[in-house]
């Protein structure tokens, strides 16, 4: 089953949240707080539906 990453790191005076997906390809979200990071990084997922639809199809 592939594994999307989920991670959050301090950067200056903000957080950086990145989503990686099992080819490599990574999308960030700067926020100044790390929940807002994190839900800005995942909520970039849902503009991407063919990318989520391809992982469901390699889970199986």
């Amino acid at each position: 089953m592939p594994t999307i990453q989920l991670s959050a790191t301090p950067k200056g005076n903000v957080y950086q949240a990145t989503v990686t997906f099992p080819d490599g390809v990574s999308m960030s979200s700067d926020e100044t707080y790390i929940g807002e990071a994190i839900a800005a990084a995942a909520m970039k997922l849902l503009d991407m539906p063919d990318r989520l639809a391809r992982l469901d199809r390699t889970g199986d």
